[in-house]
C-alpha cells in the first residue's frame, strides 16, 4: 500500500475517476446472480409501475353502485363492524366525481379518469381484492416492495437480480426511475439490496437530471485526472484489493463494490445510448406524451424503461409520485382535483408502455405489473378526501404467462374490504417469481440463522391469473 495513503482515501479518490476502463474482475461472482431458474420461466424481465402514496380504488379501476346511490349518508357495513380512518373521522359515503364505463370484450369497467388505460383493459389480468396489513405508508411501501413491515430486507428488485443477475453484461438487473420531484416514501431504502450482496440494490436514475446517473465521469473541473493517471490508479487499487480480500474472504461487500466499478465502466459505454431518447421516432415520442407538459416526466421514464428492457435489464422499476403531502397519490384533500392531475400525468404513458410493448414482440417475454402500497376508503375525509384503506386495492399484471381480460377478487358492495379473492402482497411476489421461473419457497438467504425468503413463510402463486 501507498505509504501515503489509505484504501479508503484512495477508493474514494479514484470513484470519479472511472472513465471507459473496466477493472478487471478479482473475485469470483458468486454474489452477481445469474442463476438459471429452476424451472422454464415465462416473462424474463419485469417492468413495475408503482403508484405512490395510495392510489383510490374506488375513483379508478372498482366501480361500486351503492356509493352513487348512498352518497352523503354515514357509512354503516352493518353487524355492528367498527369503521375508524388511520388520520381522520370517518366521514359519509361519497360517489367517485368521475363517470364510470364498460370497456372491451371483457366488459371491465374503468373510471372517466383513465381514459387510455380503459382502451387496454383486454390486456390486463386484475388483482381486485388486494389487502394490506398496514395503513401507514412507509411500512405498507416496504411490504409491497420487500415483502416486511420493517425496513432492512431486500426489495423484489433486488431479490430478482441476485436470483437471475442481468441479461447483459454492460447494464445494471436491477433499475429505479423515481419521479422527478423526488423519491417515494422509504427513500433509497426501497430499492435497498437488505441484507443481499449489495451489488443487487436497485441503480437509482434521475431520468430528467443534468447527471441522471451519478459518478459514472469524473468532475469537469478535475483536470489532473487523465487516461494515464486512471490506469495507474487502477493497477494500484487491484493490489489492494487483492490484499483486502485475501484477509476477509467472508466480507461481500468489497465484491460489490468491485463490481459496481465494472459496471460503471461499462455502463459508461452504454449509457449515453441508453438514455438518448431523441432518436425515438416523432409517433414513439407523441404516443407516450413527451412533448405534453403533463406526461413528460412520466412518459419519458416509461420510454426508458422499454429501452432498459430491450437491452438486458432484468427488473425496472417505474415511480409515480413522491414521498410527502401532495404530488402523489394520497389525495387526503381533494379527490376531483388530486387524482385528475396524477391520472393525467400516469394513464397516457402507462398505456402507450403497454402498446408499445405488445407491438414490438417485448410483452410476449416481458411482465408489466401495476401497483401501489393500499387504497382509500368509500367514505370522505374533511371534505372531498379520503384516508387510507388496507382494506382493499386494485393492482394489474399483463403481458408474459399472464391470461389477458381477466379479474380475480372482488371487495365488497361499498370497496371497503376484500370480500372474494382476496390477495396479498406475498402472494403478488410469489406470482412475480413464478412467471420469472422461480419458487418462491426456495429463493432464500440466510441472515441472521434464519433462510430469509422474499414471502417470509407466506405466500401463494395467483394462478387465477395465469395463461
Amino acid at each position: 500500500m501507498h505509504p501515503l495513503t489509505n484504501r479508503r482515501d484512495f477508493l474514494g479518490r479514484l470513484a470519479t475517476g472511472l472513465s471507459g476502463v473496466a477493472l478487471t474482475s478479482l473475485m469470483a461472482r458468486e454474489s452477481r446472480g445469474a442463476n438459471p431458474p429452476p424451472f422454464a420461466p415465462k416473462a424474463k424481465r419485469v417492468i413495475q409501475l408503482f403508484m405512490n402514496g395510495g392510489a383510490s380504488q374506488c375513483d379508478l379501476f372498482d366501480y361500486k353502485p351503492q356509493l352513487i346511490a348512498r352518497h352523503g349518508q354515514m357509512f354503516d357495513p352493518g353487524g355492528g363492524q367498527r369503521v375508524e380512518a388511520s388520520i381522520s373521522v370517518p366521514g359519509a359515503l361519497m360517489k367517485s366525481p368521475f363517470t364510470w364505463a364498460q370497456h372491451g370484450q371483457s366488459g371491465r369497467w374503468v373510471s372517466s379518469a383513465l381514459p387510455h388505460l380503459a382502451r387496454h383493459v383486454d390486456d390486463l389480468a386484475f388483482l381486485m381484492a388486494m389487502q394490506s396489513v398496514s395503513n401507514v405508508h412507509g411500512p405498507a411501501s416496504y411490504l409491497q416492495t420487500s415483502g416486511f413491515l420493517l425496513p432492512g430486507f431486500p426489495c423484489a428488485g433486488a431479490w430478482v437480480s441476485y436470483a437471475l443477475g442481468s441479461i447483459a453484461d454492460n447494464v445494471p438487473a436491477f433499475v429505479v426511475l423515481p419521479d422527478a420531484r423526488g423519491l417515494p416514501y422509504n427513500g433509497r431504502s426501497a430499492f435497498t439490496a437488505g441484507f443481499l450482496p449489495a451489488n443487487h440494490q436497485g441503480t437509482v436514475i434521475h431520468a430528467t437530471a443534468p447527471q441522471p446517473i451519478t459518478h459514472l465521469a469524473p468532475p469537469g473541473e478535475v483536470a489532473r485526472i487523465t487516461p494515464a493517471s486512471r490506469t495507474e490508479g487502477l493497477a494500484l487499487l487491484r493490489e489492494m484489493n487483492r490484499a483486502h480480500a485475501a484477509e476477509r474472504p467472508e466480507d461481500s461487500r468489497l465484491t460489490a463494490r468491485i463490481e459496481s466499478y465494472e459496471l460503471a465502466a461499462r455502463l459508461q459505454l452504454a449509457a449515453p445510448e441508453l438514455l438518448d431518447v431523441t432518436g425515438e421516432t416523432e409517433a414513439t415520442r407523441k404516443l407516450y406524451g413527451l412533448e405534453e407538459t403533463e406526461t413528460a416526466d412520466f412518459g419519458k421514464r416509461c420510454l426508458l424503461a422499454r429501452r432498459m428492457v430491450e437491452r438486458g435489464v432484468r427488473f425496472v422499476q417505474v415511480w409515480s409520485g413522491h414521498g410527502g403531502g401532495s404530488n402523489n397519490w394520497d389525495n387526503h384533500t381533494d379527490i376531483p382535483k388530486e387524482v385528475t392531475v396524477m391520472a393525467r400525468r400516469m394513464d397516457q404513458p402507462a398505456a402507450a408502455l403497454l402498446a408499445d410493448l405488445k407491438a414490438r414482440g417485448l410483452l410476449d417475454d416481458t411482465l408489466l405489473i401495476w401497483t401501489t402500497e393500499f387504497g382509500r376508503m368509500p367514505f370522505s375525509q374533511g371534505g372531498t378526501g379520503r384516508d387510507h384503506n388496507g382494506g382493499t386495492f386494485v393492482s394489474w399484471f399483463a403481458g408474459a404467462g399472464v391470461k389477458p381480460g381477466v379479474a380475480h377478487g372482488e371487495s365488497d358492495e361499498w370497496s371497503w374490504k376484500a370480500a372474494t379473492g382476496a390477495t396479498s402482497t406475498y402472494d403478488f411476489h410469489a406470482t412475480i417469481l413464478h412467471l420469472l421461473g422461480i419458487d418462491h419457497q426456495k429463493l432464500a438467504f440466510r441472515h441472521g440463522g434464519i433462510d430469509r425468503r422474499l414471502t417470509d413463510v407466506h405466500g401463494h402463486v395467483i394462478r387465477e391469473i395465469l395463461a
